[in-house]
């Protein structure tokens, strides 16, 4: 049994929800996201509340229904609210600019890597601090995971680019022996 998928969505003011048979429509104020449920999970609305539930009691649908219940949360909130990840950029001279709509990272190469923002993504920049936002949520994390791929940090000075609060192992590196 799925603890999380027993709870209801209930659907906040100024989001419009959709179901006709396994299409979810959600519209709000920050965009619109589109899914297609899977067919063991039935998806219904009453009374502005959305409540998930298998079609029929197997294994696979047993694993699927709170995942269902939270891809369609997911969803709603992205529409109303937004989701955001932060990237900080750690090196002497490297830095982050936003041109445009697009991304231009100075990290230690012999040219600026250009990156273009996906359609539903904006970047902010501030001192070293890379804001990726959005709204839906599976594209926000893509794209800030891309951009952390161009210089992955380190592990003997931690240059790079990393998510903010991530922890880097540094390694020792080698040793000057004195000779004898």
């Amino acid at each position: 049994m799925s603890r999380i998928g027993k709870k209801p969505i209930s659907i906040p003011t100024g989001v419009e929800v959709q179901i006709s048979g396994s299409k979810i429509q959600v519209k709000g104020p920050k965009g619109t996201l589109n899914m297609v449920a899977r067919p063991e999970i039935g998806v219904e609305l009453k009374d502005g509340v959305i409540s998930v539930a298998p079609v029929k009691q197997t294994k696979k649908s047993a694993a699927l229904w709170g995942l269902t219940r939270t891809l369609v949360s997911n969803m709603i909130e992205g529409v109303s609210r937004g989701f955001s990840k932060k990237l900080e950029i750690q090196g002497i001279g490297y830095k982050g600019a936003v041109t445009g709509a697009n991304l231009v990272l100075n990290v230690g190469f012999s040219h600026p890597v250009n990156f273009p923002a996906p359609q539903g993504i904006t970047f902010l920049v501030e001192k070293n601090v890379i804001t990726v936002s959005g709204f839906d949520k599976e594209l926000v994390g893509q794209t800030a995971a891309k951009i952390r791929s161009i210089k992955k940090p380190e592990p003997y000075k931690g240059k790079g680019i990393r998510y903010q609060g991530e922890y880097v192992r540094q390694k020792a590196g080698k040793k000057s022996v004195a000779g004898a």
